[in-house]
């Protein structure tokens, strides 16, 4: 596996969710704790970006929307 399996998992719409745990895998080179950790950078920075986002928008834009930070 290598490049050909990141390119193939985030060019489709609908692949499975394997695919996509193959891919971010395979991009890391197999190392679980890599690919852990750059998920976990890419949530920070999401986060980061609702933040911003929030207090830039007003509130009759997103007719009341607040984003939940937290999954149920």
């Amino acid at each position: 596996m290598g490049a050909s399996v990141v390119k193939e998992a985030f060019s489709a719409d609908e692949l499975p969710p394997e695919w996509e745990i193959e891919a971010v895998l395979a991009w890391h080179d197999d190392n679980a704790r890599a690919a852990i950790g750059t998920l976990l950078d890419d949530i920070r920075h999401l986060r980061h970006q609702l933040v911003l986002t929030e207090g830039a928008m007003s509130r009759g834009m997103t007719r009341g929307w607040r984003p939940i930070y937290d999954r149920d």
